[in-house]
């Protein structure tokens, strides 16, 4: 954050030469500027290049409020959050103004006032673009007060006339006057109250409780929305849909690299991760998000692979407290305890009762298998398994120490099978070693070429 500007009075603003913009024209400058100086304004969003992002930057250059629509945990928050970036880094207020008007258009009658009596004197502050966007997470409680504004009793009872304007208390709208009011999930606000947002977005005025304050309000509103077809919580009403003027469908990313970015960005880990273990847990999220078994309308979010990764990260801290290792790092077997936590945050069509663990573990296998598909492909582990099969067991489990599993593993003579396998996956300490070798056991297991067994914590393959 850079410092802000000097001038603290409308006098002293003029001199700096400071030039007003509408709202909508300094968002539409800022992106243009931005864009052509090759620079990214939507940083952490993946998946969205060709799709998303050019519909929403062609509704923000036509200055249009926007409505996004979308299954949960696609993104849709952080994309209104990032629209701050595009906003002027400070921007002058009149001081101690309730709706932060521009020292050059006061509005209220209060300011107005003030402006007329102090004339050059009057007082500047500077406002982070921070301090320009508010968000509201609609709920059914959520009243035109909270939104709008209502009478102030307090007031009132100060000796003013309920006629006088300046009784108002301003709801969020009103006060995120020149900066962005961004609704998560908006079919959840009651219909009525969506009504009195109506007069807000298209004239711009402000009606409570028999009042009409036309006010010229200089503010963009976005606003979020799960599929109507899903959340069965209530609906945008038409003429509010109508007001907005780009309606944007998101989605998943597309590709897989696309979802590992996801994960990587956000998932806070407490351990080493491999990118071989994100790799199976986007794979496994994709597979869901294709299942007849799972109930689609509802979606699988992002936030169930990031929930995966922290749970690995989080097994692999546990195991290496209690064994005594050196680094933390997670493991193929690890991700079994994955499936255990996870399995509430996925929606299963009707008909699955009973079967949801099995459908996880099915579809976890699957993403495993395309996983060692990738990554060992030319690879022979025929002398891996000979040894094996005459009998020779290695065994593993979520509380087994990578020095432990890797001291157990068959003897293969002068083969450096076990380096192929590490080196594709860049496995360096023990625990990476550890790991890429799980995974080829249980590649091997998953191709039917060796059994395996689990029970009490441990796995054996045989």
């Amino acid at each position: 954050m850079s410092a802000a500007p000097t001038p603290r009075t409308l006098g002293q603003l003029r001199e700096s030469g400071h030039v007003q913009k509408p709202l909508r024209t300094e968002i539409r400058d800022n992106l243009l500027a931005s864009l052509a100086a090759g620079d990214d304004p939507w940083p952490g969003l993946h998946g969205f290049d060709e799709t998303v992002i050019p519909q929403l930057e062609r509704a923000l250059l036509a200055g249009h409020d926007v409505v996004l629509l979308g299954e949960r945990g696609q993104g849709k928050t952080r994309l209104l959050r990032s629209l701050v970036g595009l906003l002027d880094e400070w921007t002058p207020v009149i001081a101690g103004a309730e709706l932060g008007e521009h020292p050059y258009d006061p509005i209220t009658p209060e300011s107005q006032r003030r402006a007329d009596e102090l004339g050059d004197e009057l007082p500047v502050e500077w406002r982070h673009r921070d301090e320009r966007y508010a968000e509201k997470l609609a709920t059914p409680d959520t009243s035109v007060a909270d939104l709008i504004g209502d009478v102030d009793p307090m007031k009132v009872a100060e000796g003013r006339h309920l006629g006088d304007p300046e009784t108002i208390h301003f709801g969020l709208i009103p006060r995120s006057h020149r900066g962005i009011v961004a609704i998560n999930e908006l079919p959840d606000l009651a219909e009525r109250i969506q009504v009195a947002m109506l007069n807000v977005m298209e004239e711009r005025d402000i009606q409570i409780r028999g009042y009409v304050l036309r006010l010229p309000l200089d503010t963009l509103v976005v606003a979020s929305a799960n599929p109507e077809d899903y959340t069965n919580r209530g609906r945008i009403i038409t003429p509010l849909k109508d007001r907005f003027g780009a309606e944007i469908r998101t989605h998943y990313p597309t590709e897989l690299d696309d979802e590992v970015a996801v994960i990587r960005q956000e998932a806070e880990l407490v351990a080493e991760v491999p990118d071989h273990l994100i790799e199976i847990l986007a794979r496994f999220t994709r597979n869901l998000r294709e299942s007849n078994s799972v109930d689609q309308r509802s979606g699988v979010s992002a936030r169930f692979a990031i929930a995966g990764a922290e749970t690995l990260a989080a097994s692999a801290l546990h195991r290496a407290t209690r064994q005594g290792e050196e680094q933390a790092v997670a493991r193929v077997v690890d991700l079994e305890t994955a499936v255990d936590v996870l399995g509430g945050k996925i929606e299963f069509e009707t008909g699955e009762e009973g079967r949801e663990h099995e459908i996880l573990t099915h579809l976890l296998r699957t993403a495993v298998a395309e996983a060692v598909r990738g990554h060992f492909r030319g690879i022979d582990f025929a002398l891996l398994v000979d040894r094996i099969e005459s009998g020779q067991m290695v065994t593993t489990g979520e509380q087994v120490a990578a020095r432990d599993f890797l001291m157990g593993l068959p003897v293969l003579g002068e083969s450096d099978l076990y380096d192929q396998v590490c080196d594709r996956l860049d496995a360096g300490n023990d625990g990476e070693r550890a790991g890429a070798i799980e995974l080829a056991l249980e590649g091997l297991y998953l191709a039917r070429k060796i059994s395996k067994e689990s029970g009490g914590g441990e796995t054996v393959y045989g």
